[in-house]
């Protein structure tokens, strides 16, 4: 017998539930515990409402629907820390297969169409995949710095792997720019994370 649409829609939507139970590495900014994966596609999802001055012109219910899906395939493939040199090296590969088996679960029209919006994510080609990008990289910062340096200063992360990975935001917004680079300034100079000039 074949599967309905409605059924097929509900088995993604069961199947979908277990993005919460996603470890990232990030800490809460109360420092308590892990974040999971929905946890975080949530709040950037508010974050896109909240913070669309800064990218003006952007279709901001593109950028939530970007956001609300871009981190699905961590079901299958886990979530690789922005860090891990190695966990990264075949981080696209294992994601890719998980797109393939989760959104295969929806009906064709439907599947295609997260589909499209992962891989606008990944590519960043678009103003929404920017901005989407930009806040994915702005919230673990946030919470990285509120928790006292949390996952950075646990796993020996520097000044300078952090306005690396921060790129993102600087192309973004010079606003937004000059306050990341002010909190990672005053994170450094707590003594939560290092910085190779400390050891020249």
């Amino acid at each position: 017998m074949e599967t309905s649409r409605f059924e097929q829609q509900i088995r993604f939507i069961v199947e979908i539930d277990k993005l919460k139970n996603v470890l990232r590495r990030t800490l809460l900014t109360d420092g308590t515990r892990r974040e999971n994966s929905a946890e975080h596609s949530w709040h950037l999802a508010l974050m896109a409402v909240l913070l669309a001055e800064h990218a003006p012109g952007v279709d901001v219910r593109r950028v939530m629907e970007i956001l609300l899906v871009h981190d699905i395939v961590e079901i299958d493939a886990g979530d690789t820390f922005a860090y891990d040199v190695a966990g990264n090296a075949n981080k696209a590969a294992r994601e890719s297969a998980a797109a393939a088996r989760l959104f295969g679960l929806l009906p064709a029209d439907q599947a295609r169409a997260l589909w499209e919006l992962w891989e606008e994510f990944e590519a960043g080609r678009t103003p929404e995949s920017r901005y989407a990008l930009a806040l994915d990289r702005l919230q673990p910062l946030l919470q990285n710095v509120f928790a006292q340096g949390g996952a950075w200063r646990s796993h020996g992360v520097t000044r300078e792997q952090i306005l690396v990975r921060m790129k993102p935001v600087g192309d973004l917004s010079a606003e937004l720019w000059t306050y990341v680079v002010r909190l990672v300034d005053e994170v450094w100079a707590a003594g939560y994370i290092r910085s190779l000039d400390d050891e020249r």
